[in-house]
């Protein structure tokens, strides 16, 4: 099998653990820190188990991995693969301040003097960025900028497909909001089941509860407009990079309304989307 090898090196402090979790969040298998002449080796292991994508985070602490890079990125591509270098450049000024700022010492200045470590370290990648397939200066970047820009030169590669996964989550609001959501949405001045004898030991689940929450107008005029923000709103996010997107349906106990809208949500949203449907709280104690 003939793998997508995206090399992720360049100077410390310029963002290499970013571009790694975007290339996970984009579903390459990623290895920091890999002694380059074990590249082939986590290649093939790769092939075996049927994962095309690889991403290797090169960190540069000594001349004998320096030396060695090159060599095994000519391995990789003799062997099939298409291998890629992404190197990322920042201004030393601004790579200064980030260690000041993060306090922790530059892997090739331990005594301190980070403007030196800066300088050895350009030395032994001058060869790597000539050989840079990609390259980006994150001086005036910020994370999310970053990510930004790695998600659209990764979207355009033809195996790569970007998709963020939005999860619907229904919840009560007696036990919390969760913690994971983006986006929050209280429904408890609707209609409550709850106080329907026929329908408070039932869920949002079964069809009377859906149907009772549903076709009340106020309901609909909800569904409407909560439709009509996400069609705006979810393009924008996953333009953002945003692997995941949590969307939040709050009602008092998390049992009968929130459960039928985020159901209802779930199936209103684009079919080409990977919608996953959770309902917290549906199925704590019931009410006597």
């Amino acid at each position: 099998m003939s793998l997508h090898v995206v090399v992720v090196t360049g100077l410390s402090g310029a963002g290499r653990s970013t571009a790694l979790r975007v290339l996970e969040d984009l579903g390459y298998y990623c290895v920091d820190n890999l002694p380059p002449p074990l590249a082939s080796e986590l290649a093939a292991l790769a092939a075996k188990g049927n994962q095309p994508k690889l991403g290797l985070g090169i960190d540069v602490r000594s001349s004998i991995f320096a030396e060695g890079m090159e060599v095994a990125f000519d391995a990789l591509t003799q062997e099939g693969h298409a291998v890629e270098v992404l190197f990322l450049d920042c201004g030393s000024d601004i790579l200064v301040r980030r260690y000041s700022e993060t306090r922790r010492p530059h892997p090739l200045a331990p005594d301190g003097d980070v403007i030196t470590g800066i300088r050895l370290e350009r030395e032994r990648l001058a060869g790597l960025r000539e050989r840079a397939t990609h390259l980006i200066d994150t001086s005036r970047l910020s994370v999310h900028d970053l990510r930004r820009r790695l998600v659209d030169w990764l979207s355009h590669e033809a195996d790569v497909k970007r998709s963020m996964v939005v999860r619907v989550v229904s919840f009560g609001f007696k036990y919390g909001v969760p913690v994971d959501a983006d986006l929050v949405f209280d429904l408890r001045y609707l209609p409550n089941p709850h106080f329907v004898p026929d329908l408070k030991p039932q869920t949002g689940l079964d069809a009377p509860v859906a149907d009772y929450v549903l076709e009340h107008p106020e309901t609909q005029e909800l569904m409407a407009d909560v439709e009509q923000l996400l069609t705006h709103t979810l393009p924008r996010y996953e333009r953002e990079g945003k692997a995941y997107l949590t969307i939040a349906i709050g009602c008092t106990g998390g049992r009968h309304r929130s459960v039928a809208v985020a159901e209802a949500l779930a199936k209103r949203l684009p079919p080409e989307r990977d919608v996953r449907v959770a309902h917290r709280d549906v199925h704590r104690k019931k009410p006597k």
